[in-house]
């Protein structure tokens, strides 16, 4: 191997690690029919002038698995959060009880189940382009180390370990997805 000619793996790695924590997040966002407090998390509230995550204006807690509740800091935000909540297009009635807010979560049917389905599919699919646009990058580290004098041995060798790091993570990304999907259509 030529010493001066080095591919940056661990830069590839750490590019496509990125895809995959950027489609967890996306994955925690889609509700599955239990409590979790990372739904509110896109939710935003019109706060002291300002859009503000709504953890940032109360204490969101899950005390049971249908169940999420914030408790709001500030009396004047209760009537905002709620509508922001409303607005937010979650598909939750929000029940109010001073300055807490309670969000019961409705069972979800086959139907909603099968569009939340298809939207983690699509979520996974973006992350399977942010993979394969890191690896043509890769490819093309590789073009240029050739024109500047690597071997074709070293070029074969850099590109089946490029190859191999991003099968490892599409990898991943179908085995996430799966496990979603089966969390999803869990009654």
């Amino acid at each position: 191997m030529s010493e001066d000619i080095e591919i940056d793996t661990a830069d590839l790695e750490r590019r496509m690690e990125g895809a995959i924590a950027s489609l967890r997040t996306e994955f925690s966002s889609l509700r599955t029919g239990r409590a979790s407090a990372s739904i509110l998390e896109p939710v935003m509230v019109d706060a002291y002038g300002q859009m503000t995550p709504i953890n940032q204006v109360g204490t969101v807690n899950v005390p049971e698995p249908r169940m999420v509740t914030i408790n709001v800091w500030d009396k004047g935000l209760v009537n905002k959060v709620e509508k922001a909540i409303r607005n937010s297009g979650l598909g939750i009635n929000p029940q109010m009880n001073g300055t807490i807010i309670m969000l019961p979560i409705p069972e979800l049917n086959e139907e909603r189940r099968r569009d939340l389905t298809k939207v983690a599919s699509q979520y996974a699919e973006n992350a399977r382009v942010a993979v394969r646009n890191v690896r043509r990058d890769g490819m093309d580290q590789i073009k240029k180390g050739k024109a500047n004098g690597m071997s074709e041995d070293d070029q074969k060798f850099w590109e089946t370990e490029v190859q191999e790091l991003t099968n490892r993570f599409i990898a991943r990304v179908d085995e996430s997805l799966e496990t979603k999907q089966a969390e999803i259509m869990q009654v």
